[in-house]
């Protein structure tokens, strides 16, 4: 982790004001934000820890715990809410048999709500990664899901 945040910090000077951009950097390395590296990212900035975590902690955009692979994020927005998100993230917990803000043993999935993706229109909605499903109904959901799984297989035995 070392090597990769000097990487990191390479491209700043270590201004206060160039927090986030390196809290954003050190996230996209890493998936998350690791301790080690938020005390690195304290040494350097020359703020105390609890000043650095209480950014971090501010913007919904930073995690601390590691995400799975396929990270989904259902939509809560209005839209999404009258068109049955709360069946939906019953369903897809289910499938998962994680809840929101949880990552599955296998480091599979994880799962968080979102307050909107803006695709109210074909709502209600998901994404997993980059991708987004629409209309949702339990039946795609599962068929989401065991698509996602089936592909995992076959690239894990190819």
């Amino acid at each position: 982790m070392e090597k990769e945040m000097a990487a990191i910090l390479s491209g700043f000077k270590g201004k206060e004001n160039e927090l986030i951009p390196i809290l954003q950097r050190a996230q996209t390395e890493f998936g998350y934000l690791p301790k080690e590296a938020m005390s690195e990212i304290s040494k350097f900035t020359g703020m105390p820890e609890s000043r650095v975590y209480s950014v971090a902690t501010f913007y919904t955009q930073f995690r601390f715990t590691p995400i799975g692979k396929n990270h989904v994020m259902l939509c809560r927005g209005t839209a999404c809410h009258v068109r049955g998100a709360e069946r939906i993230q019953e369903e897809v917990e289910k499938q998962l048999n994680i809840k929101e803000g949880e990552t599955t043993p296998n480091m599979m999935f994880s799962l968080e709500t979102v307050a909107c993706i803006g695709a109210c229109g074909v709502a209600p909605n998901m994404v997993i990664n980059k991708d987004t499903y629409s209309r949702l109904t339990q039946r795609k959901i599962s068929d989401v899901f065991n698509d996602i799984r089936q592909s995992c297989m076959e690239n894990n035995n190819g």
